[in-house]
């Protein structure tokens, strides 16, 4: 049973009126602003807002006296704008089934969930409704071998329970993304092809449903509890309900080397050397713990005057610095890199932070297929030439590789929610923006991410990473989900009938 956190000495009526003060104390305090409720055709009324405030155990703020922006805050700022009328910032698992309740018995008021708010399409984000925040779920404990966290902790707070135990997870770059939607959506990190995906190391989870249940879920659950336990592992956060706790199986936090290898725009063929890194990466050893992530760099067509693709590649192997140059041999016989970090023997934490991605707010979108066994150079050399044809931005474009496999593919497709077990790569035509680019410029970069990924696509699987949710994607239900998708949906009327969880891409 988690401990959940203290209660604040403010009350929950100050909030209801309006304060800043969650935010100071949150770290979160912005520019005071104060923005108007936006209209709803099934407005609560004041009684009924102050009701809800009532029953939790956490605050209520609403939109007509408090910025909700210093709260729910996207990390796209493409959906900044999306804000409800009102936030339920919950406790435990109680107010969260109180708060799915509040909005059933209010004429179905729309609601939306947010754990951490790092979703690509914004879809823990609306205008108008209720978002029910776990920001203060942040509960944790340590059994024997396994952790469990509650459903608002972020990745950042997870390691730093871990570290000090010398365990670890398959696990992120990012700290600040949420453990929740990390989970449910799968959970790739440079671990999971020696460990699996974060949703095979899933002992349990607690859910609250849409009839306001919370249930346990774990491999022993039958019936729908077990269901849902199977579709928690890949199938995706806010579908079936609010997840509000996981445990999850640890491993030991070995010692490992890591790198960062870039070969700059002074390279001459760097076609020819990401030709030769990824069979290179793809031969390894299983045994070495190897896991990487490779950026093909677009060059801007102005401010980059050799017009040539730059090359960076990350990750950690078990096994020593010159372990590491005989795998990649055959790319450094074409040319070597010029600029290199390698640490060999480092302590698992101190090495992660090393590979961290800040994952500031910004503007993007990302388009990802799930690439097969020896499909990879095929497709990179094919789709190559649209790197060199990038119309540019303020901020940068690039072809992205996410290397999959090994211990993950030893799990049967239909064994969890997530699918995606044949794989070898994750390639992603990235996308980045800034509010000073116009939207003409803006326009014309994604009609050229839109043809790299259609060209992309004819080596893929025809699947797509659903955490990184794209929503351009009209195929999407088969992308994501591929032949687990009947199972899901049906699990989905019996869980939620009334599609009280609902998005554009949800189940």
């Amino acid at each position: 049973m988690l401990a959940t956190l203290p209660r604040a000495s403010l009350s929950r009526r100050r909030f209801l009126v309006g304060s800043s003060a969650l935010a100071v104390g949150a770290g979160l305090a912005g520019p005071s602003l104060v923005r108007p409720a936006l209209a709803q055709a099934r407005q609560p009324s004041d009684a009924a807002w102050r009701h809800l405030a009532d029953k939790l155990s956490g605050p209520v703020l609403r939109a007509d006296s408090f910025d909700l922006a210093q709260i729910a805050r996207p990390n796209n700022l493409r959906y900044v704008g999306n804000l409800p009328d009102g936030i339920a910032l919950c406790r435990s698992a109680e107010d969260v089934a109180t708060a799915i309740g509040w909005c059933r018995e209010n004429n179905n008021f729309p609601l939306i969930v947010q754990s951490a708010g790092h979703s690509y399409a914004g879809y823990s984000m609306r205008k108008g409704g209720l978002m029910i925040n776990l920001l203060l779920m942040r509960a944790s404990s340590l059994g024997d071998g396994t952790v469990t966290v509650a459903g608002g902790m972020r990745n950042q707070d997870l390691y730093g329970l871990l570290e000090p135990k010398n365990l670890a997870i398959t696990h992120g770059r990012c700290p600040t993304v949420g453990a929740a939607g990390f989970l449910l959506g799968g959970g790739i990190g440079f671990n999971m092809r020696a460990h699996g995906l974060a949703c095979d190391q899933l002992a349990a989870s607690e859910i609250v449903t849409a009839d306001g249940k919370v249930r346990t879920l774990n491999p022993q659950a039958t019936d729908l509890d077990g269901d849902l336990y199977w579709a928690s592992r890949g199938g995706g956060g806010g579908n079936f309900g609010i997840n509000t706790s996981f445990t999850l199986k640890t491993f030991p936090a070995e010692a490992l080397t890591v790198f960062e290898l870039t070969w700059t725009a002074a390279t001459r063929d760097p076609a020819r050397v990401a030709a030769e890194l990824i069979p290179a990466l793809e031969e390894a050893p299983i045994e070495l713990a190897l896991g990487t992530r490779m950026s093909l760099g677009a060059p801007h067509p102005v401010h980059d005057k050799h017009r040539r693709v730059t090359i960076n590649l990350i990750g950690q192997l078990r096994g020593s610095p010159k372990r590491l140059d005989d795998l990649l041999a055959r790319a450094y016989a074409v040319e070597k890199p010029q600029q290199h970090m390698i640490w060999g023997d480092a302590p698992y934490w101190a090495a992660q932070k090393l590979l961290e991605e800040a994952g500031l707010p910004g503007y993007f979108q990302e388009r990802s297929v799930f690439v097969g066994p020896k499909r990879a150079k095929e497709a990179t050399l094919a789709t190559f030439h649209h790197l060199l044809q990038w119309p540019g931005t303020s901020v940068g474009a690039d072809l992205r590789f996410f290397q999959t496999g090994g211990a993950m593919n030893e799990t049967e497709p239909k064994a969890t929610a997530f699918v995606h077990r044949k794989t070898e790569w994750i390639m992603d035509v990235g996308l980045n923006w800034s509010a000073t680019d116009s939207r003409l410029s803006v326009d014309a970069n994604r009609i050229w991410q839109d043809r790299f990924y259609a060209d992309l696509r004819r080596f893929s699987t025809g699947g797509a990473y659903q955490n990184f949710i794209d929503p351009s994607l009209t195929d999407w239900r088969a992308a994501y989900y591929g032949e687990n998708l009947k199972r899901l949906e049906d699990i989905k009327k019996r869980a939620d009938p009334e599609r009280v969880f609902n998005f554009p891409q949800a189940i």
